[in-house]
């Protein structure tokens, strides 16, 4: 197999162009990449300023909904006491549920820099942010053109659960990794993307889906020695930390054991079904932001018919698949779900693509109706809806 096997021809013809650009000018007068995280900033600054007038008028602190509580806090709390010694009891307290990369992060920029730890902890996750916006940023570009670059990451600043991604949280630092690993393997650098699989192995349960898109792509190319060792390589920080759980808790399921006390299991789905059902059919009050998580996974559903038909790069396929499905067929907990679908940003490659061919006026009415709406979405969940994100 060609040394090209992991890289789309670079045939910009392929590519949408931009309307406003002059005939042969290869990107806009303005860098794409500095429209796109100016857009992005714009967007989540917007989602920080209506949280804070709606937390005002509520009497409510930001900083601890942002920077402290839910998960944030079981993150600050691994950095400041390490991991738990036992399974526990059914009470979803076991903080060996999650991946150590963000809390170690947090507890050695910590020591080197003023301020808390929970400062520092939010501080990364805007970082990580930016990056990831670089990275979904750079995957658009390659595939369909600097507009297609810049509609991507302001879909994917303008998500409803989008203010996560200023919360200490792992998303933005998960969907960072994600990103530039898809990037890499787009741009047929399969150790960088296997390097950056690993990382996100570390990070998140879900990071056994970049594990897998690196590893299946690389496997295409089984004949070349780099892409055969990144396809080794890839799964080793999701395996490292699984099986260091299991020795930590001297049982070989130790991770899965503990996913169990926070009533996280796969069933194929028929927890998703019952609460769909629930919710649609016989529910007469349902609560408004698990509406909203129902929507979301049916669209996302919808978004990945959409990815096949337009024959997405097998990596993107192979990532939004095995992350969707993780989502659609785990029980348990249901509301944190549009969450987990932050991350699965080629979900929206569909929707990018086909804006840069709408008219500008319904580009501009989609786009300020997303924007509007995450700003309202993310109050809403941080101050209306008595759980977690």
């Amino acid at each position: 197999m060609s040394s090209t096997a992991l890289r789309p021809p670079p045939n910009r013809a392929n590519r949408t162009a931009d309307a406003t650009d002059p005939p042969d000018a290869p990107y806009p007068r303005v860098p794409a990449l500095a429209q796109a995280l100016l857009a992005y900033v714009g967007v989540r600054a917007l989602g920080l300023a209506v949280l804070t007038l709606w937390a005002h008028r509520k009497h409510h602190s930001v900083w601890p909904i942002l920077a402290t509580q839910w998960d944030a806090e079981y993150y600050l709390g691994i950095a400041d006491h390490g991991y738990a010694h036992a399974l526990g009891g059914m009470d979803g307290g076991n903080n060996l549920v999650f991946f150590p990369l963000y809390p170690v992060l947090v507890k050695a920029v910590a020591a080197v820099t003023p301020g808390t730890r929970a400062t520092t902890g939010l501080c990364l996750a805007v970082a990580a942010s930016l990056l990831a916006a670089w990275g979904i940023h750079a995957v658009g570009d390659r595939l369909h053109g600097p507009r297609a670059g810049v509609l991507l990451t302001v879909l994917w600043a303008a998500l409803p659960v989008g203010l996560v991604q200023w919360m200490g949280y792992t998303e933005s630092l998960f969907t960072a990794c994600a990103a530039w690993a898809l990037y890499a393997l787009l741009t047929d650098r399969p150790l960088t993307a296997a390097c950056l699989a690993t990382l996100a192995g570390l990070t998140r349960p879900t990071g056994i889906a970049v594990a897998a898109a690196v590893t299946l792509t690389c496997l295409l190319s089984w004949r070349r020695p780099r892409a055969l060792l990144a396809a080794l390589l890839a799964p080793l920080g999701w395996c490292a930390y699984v099986g260091w759980v299991g020795l930590r808790l001297h049982r070989w399921d130790g991770y899965f054991a503990v996913q169990r006390t926070w009533r996280n299991e796969v069933d194929g789905g028929l927890d998703t079904l019952r609460q769909f059902r629930s919710l649609l059919l016989y529910d007469p009050t349902p609560e408004l932001f698990l509406l909203l998580v129902t929507a979301t996974l049916l669209a996302s559903t919808a978004l990945f018919a959409l990815s096949l038909r337009d024959r997405q790069p097998a990596a993107l396929l192979v990532f939004t698949a095995i992350t969707l499905l993780i989502v659609l067929t785990s029980g348990g907990v249901y509301f944190p779900r549009a969450r987990y679908l932050l991350p699965a940003f080629p979900l929206l490659l569909p929707i990018a693509v086909r804006l840069t061919r709408a008219p500008a006026r319904y580009r501009h009415v989609i786009l300020t109706t997303a924007v509007l709406g995450s700003a309202y979405w993310g109050a809403y969940m941080a101050l209306v809806w008595t759980g977690p994100p």
